[in-house]
């Protein structure tokens, strides 16, 4: 006997990974609108690059990275944020911005967990634990829950979610950009400023 596939259900499917496929591709987009003409700098000193001792480009985040908030039961993490470091910064960086945004939250526009710039130039990484408090290396923004320090995920039990890390290097000053901002407000800010963009990719699982 052969198993007839429910139609209906794989339409559903379908349309969740291409509803994803497309936020992916919209924050794409921004970036590469906001750096459009800022890359030459990045080639001449090689490949701006943005990694983490916490985890591999692609890798499942493990549960401490996770959102701790215990009203909500898919919240089983110790909120810590992840290590990130970059190096070769296009000529010209004055800060940098960075943005850790869920493709699959709040559909249909995406959550973005952890929003901070005014990050100075010399700054060269931010260590684990260092994005869930406020700190002298960076401006905090607000992130979709309205607060200014990282928010781990909180992805619902059975599926996965799919994170988005971005840095971007801008010719602001640290101290252009006032606290708590949103994602929108800032990409608006870094048009005509953006010198480059890195990024990396992780995923999240509810153990």
């Amino acid at each position: 006997m052969t198993d007839n596939p429910d139609p209906d259900a794989a339409k559903a499917n379908n349309k969740k990974v291409s509803v994803m496929l497309i936020r992916v591709s919209i924050l794409a987009a921004i970036v590469a609108l906001i750096v459009a003409g800022g890359t030459e700098g990045a080639k001449a000193q090689g490949a701006f690059t943005l990694s983490s001792s916490s985890f591999k480009d692609g890798d499942r985040l493990v549960v401490k990275y996770g959102g701790n908030n215990k009203s909500n039961p898919n919240c089983v993490g110790d909120n810590v944020s992840p290590a990130l470091s970059w190096t070769h910064p296009p000529a010209g960086t004055n800060s940098f911005a960075l943005i850790m945004f869920d493709a699959d939250g709040r559909p249909p526009i995406g959550f973005v967990h952890w929003l901070a710039y005014g990050i100075p130039a010399s700054v060269t990484g931010l260590a684990e634990g260092e994005g869930s408090k406020p700190g002298d290396k960076f401006v905090g923004g607000q992130n979709t829950a309205k607060l200014s320090s990282y928010l781990g995920p909180c992805a619902p039990a059975g599926t996965t979610h799919h994170y988005v890390f971005t840095l971007i290097a801008t010719d602001l000053e640290p101290t252009a950009l006032k606290e708590g901002m949103t994602r929108e407000e800032v990409v608006k800010a870094l048009e005509g400023h953006a010198k480059g963009a890195a990024g990396l990719f992780a995923t999240y699982t509810k153990p």
